[in-house]
């Protein structure tokens, strides 16, 4: 494992992070055993900056207790988010904080971010709720005799905390899904400590941007998020993409190239990664060895090039597959339709319009396609992309819904003695 100095605390970080938004999930909720098994390889393997929010379903009281039964504390860094799109007064701040600190089983946060800062309207949103004041207080709990020193993982902050605002943070950043203009409009808002951003090599120019990672980077650890896009740099590219990066080299997979670019910005201080098995994160460990910065040649970087060609032009929606902006009111499958719909041009229509089918349940009573939008716009506030939800989810019915296959599936529904909604 390599590691970069966080220049705010003199700390070294991992450069691969783990992401714990994406544990693996049984029908009850995070399969704990398996989350347990990531975890702990990780943590093996010299990962020691773990990623996780509120409003990640389970994750952090996962990561809470695997962390408390093996006694893995002090060993690691947790980064966590506020939900500040809930923050509606000021009692808020409070509320939501001690509750993490509950879940998570600890007394301090070592980075605590404002979770999805898309604009500067957002954040003096919360300054006018007093956040800057909270802030302070919180890291003064946050110092040495109170958390850490800055000398290794996890401070002194290990043991439960019940709230009564006894909880401390380390250091405090944000994440930002937006446009550029409005990111650097935040870095100049607040003596941040650190950000995160979404970065990747189909999106070097998109929200924070190449230019946003340089410009924070100058007085701050920048931590990456969605390197693979949500896994689609790794599992989604289309054959003439994969075919340009096996013709260079065999053996080397998607997600390692896509690791690989971003590594090579020594800018990148940590890149998280949302591994889901314990081989995953071997693999990515091992890579991570080898990342150093400034490391690709001029012909691997034409590669990246060619292949990013392919792939926007591949993939028609950049849905990333978060999950950001479910549950649907109307139980529309969101990233699924958008997942079929892309499918349906990276590979070909049947196989999207088969994953559309599985993902939808068009052909049942309960339809979790698109024609169960009523466009309430209650995911388009909600969506990191900034993605026009509702115009997409039309667009993906008209291709994947065409009117004869409307016709079919409302004759199998008579069939089927179904009625559907419609």
């Amino acid at each position: 494992m390599r590691y970069r100095i966080d220049q705010k605390t003199g700390r070294s970080l991992s450069v691969l992070g783990l992401g714990c938004m994406r544990f693996p999930r049984t029908i009850a909720g995070i399969d704990m055993k398996k989350a347990e098994a990531i975890v702990m390889t990780a943590i093996e393997q010299g990962v020691n900056y773990f990623d996780t929010a509120w409003i990640y379903p389970g994750s952090e009281e996962a990561l809470g207790i695997i962390l408390e039964k093996n006694r893995v504390r002090d060993r690691v860094y947790i980064a966590s988010k506020l939900p500040a799109m809930l923050v509606k007064k000021p009692g808020d701040l409070d509320r939501f904080f001690n509750e993490e600190l509950g879940r998570l089983r600890t007394d301090r946060i070592d980075y605590y971010l404002i979770h999805n800062l898309a604009d500067l309207f957002s954040w003096e949103t919360l300054v006018s709720l007093g956040i800057e004041e909270w802030i302070a207080a919180k890291k003064k709990n946050g110092r040495p005799g109170g958390g850490d020193n800055g000398s290794g993982p996890g401070g002194g902050g290990s043991g439960r905390s019940g709230g009564g605002g006894s909880g401390g943070i380390g250091q405090i950043g944000f994440s930002f899904h937006g446009p550029a203009g409005e990111f650097h409009k935040i870095l100049a808002a607040y003596p941040w400590e650190f950000c995160q951003i979404q970065y990747n090599y189909s999106d070097e120019h998109f929200q924070a941007g190449v230019e946003g990672l340089r410009k924070a980077a100058e007085t701050m650890p920048v931590i990456i998020m969605e390197p693979l896009l949500g896994g689609k740099l790794a599992n989604g590219l289309p054959t003439e993409a994969l075919d340009i990066f096996h013709a260079f080299s065999p053996d080397e997979s998607p997600a390692a190239w896509g690791l690989r670019w971003v590594w090579n910005h020594g800018e990148a201080a940590v890149v998280l990664s949302g591994m889901n098995d314990p081989a995953q994160v071997a693999e990515n460990a091992a890579l991570a060895d080898r990342a150093a910065a400034g490391s690709l040649t001029a012909e691997e970087l034409d590669l990246y090039r060619r292949v990013r060609e392919v792939f926007n032009a591949s993939y028609k929606i950049h849905c990333t597959g978060c999950g950001y902006c479910m549950p649907c009111p109307r139980g529309v499958n969101i990233p699924g339709c958008f997942a079929a719909y892309n499918t349906s041009f990276v590979m070909d229509w049947r196989t999207g319009f088969q994953q559309y089918l599985n993902g939808t349940g068009i052909s049942s009573a309960k339809n979790a396609g698109p024609a169960a939008c009523v466009s309430c716009g209650a995911c388009e506030g909600h969506c990191p992309q900034r993605l026009p939800v509702m115009a997409a989810l039309k667009t993906v019915r008209r291709r994947l819904e065409p009117l004869p296959v409307r016709v079919l599936l409302a004759a199998a529904r008579r069939f089927m003695g179904r009625k559907g909604e419609r």
